[in-house]
C-alpha cells in the first residue's frame, strides 16, 4: 500500500534547477491526496513565470509514478498562496 510517506520520499528527488534544492525542502507542495485511482499532488512554483513549470511537473509525474502502486499521478499548480521562502530557506539561499 502506497502511503504519503513515499511520495515525499520521491518528491525529494524533484531538484528546482535554479535553486539546486528539491521541491519539498523549498515547500512548494501543499498537499497530497492518495485515491482509488492514483495520487493527487498540489504544489506551487517559486513563481507564476517559472521558466521550469512543466520540466518539475514532468519529473514529480516521474518519480511519483515510480512508486508501486501509485497509479495515476495528477498535479495541479495553484499560487493561493504565492510561494515565500521561509526565514530558514532564506538564509540558507542567502536571501
Amino acid at each position: 500500500m502506497i502511503t504519503e510517506k513515499d511520495i515525499y520520499e520521491a518528491l525529494r528527488k524533484v531538484k528546482d534547477p535554479e535553486l539546486g534544492l528539491d521541491i519539498v525542502e523549498l515547500n512548494l507542495i501543499r498537499s497530497v491526496k492518495i485515491d482509488q485511482e492514483g495520487v493527487e499532488i498540489l504544489m506551487t512554483l517559486t513563481s507564476p513565470f517559472c521558466p521550469f513549470a512543466d520540466s518539475l511537473i514532468g519529473d514529480v509525474e516521474k518519480e511519483v509514478g515510480k512508486i508501486d502502486g501509485a497509479g495515476l499521478v495528477r498535479v495541479e499548480i495553484t499560487f493561493d498562496p504565492p510561494w515565500e521562502p521561509s526565514e530558514e530557506l532564506k538564509e540558507k539561499l542567502g536571501l
